[in-house]
């Protein structure tokens, strides 16, 4: 099966182990994953600023570039954005010559949990990981995009991994891209309160599937000095024993 890997702008430049380790865990998976230097940003931040007209630029080049190489699937390590890419024909409603491109590079985009589970049929990828874990449940990922229990489903056979409920697990940790800049103290007692709340669980770990939101959590546990490690769940899927 071949499928093209959208790698995400957090991923691509900041978050660079988690690329590695999607790649790595989709050919394990039997995938063969095509990369497309092309891809650019899917537009979110300027889309939910407002700016749509900016923001279709990108959408447009994102759109050639994941479709130039006919991949069965397209799969990207995060929800947000695999949601962004969704609304896509949306955005391009009317428009002759880009709705139905945007309806079939949204037909066949998938986030990767979604696809290991549900297209690839697989609950169990032969992980391992010792210890107690908390996971938190991204809101564009989980409310809007609707993917909740493949996640978990994965993390459930992980061996030696213990799945722990927190106190405020459904809530958002705060993020929200620029809410979290236009609204920064309400932004970040949101976080301080998602991070007391699983620091209570008494966790070892933090789980989670989009970047965005892990790197907010993870800042405010380092700056806390708590000693809880932060992990995108592809990475504890690569994992063989921790």
């Amino acid at each position: 099966m071949n499928v093209s890997f959208f790698v995400t702008c957090i991923t691509d430049n900041i978050l660079t182990n988690v690329g590695i380790k999607s790649v790595e865990l989709l050919e394990k998976l039997g995938c063969t994953v095509i990369f497309n230097p092309g891809q650019t940003c899917c537009g979110q931040p300027l889309a939910n600023a407002g700016y749509h007209k900016k923001a279709k630029k990108s959408m447009r080049v994102l759109i050639n570039a994941l479709l130039e190489d006919e991949c069965e699937y397209v799969v990207a390590p995060s929800g947000s954005c695999v949601l962004q890419v969704k609304e896509f024909p949306r955005f391009f409603k009317g428009e002759e010559a880009w709705e139905s491109k945007a309806q079939r590079l949204a037909a066949k985009t998938f986030e990767i949990t979604d696809f290991i589970v549900n297209v690839l049929k697989v609950t169990d990828v032969g992980a391992e990981c010792h210890g107690r874990a908390a996971y938190h449940p991204s809101c564009h990922m989980s409310r809007l995009l609707g993917v909740k229990e493949p996640p978990l489903q994965l993390l459930k056979n992980v061996k030696g991994l213990e799945l722990v409920p927190f106190k405020g697990q459904d809530k958002c940790c705060g993020f929200g891209g620029t809410f979290a800049v236009k609204m920064a103290d309400l932004s970040g007692a949101m976080v301080a309160e998602k991070v007391h709340n699983i620091v209570d669980a008494g966790v070892d770990y933090v789980i989670g599937a989009d970047g965005a939101c892990l790197m907010n959590i993870n800042g405010r546990i380092r700056r806390e000095g708590f000693a809880i490690k932060v992990y995108h769940i592809v990475e504890v899927l690569m994992m063989n024993g921790v």
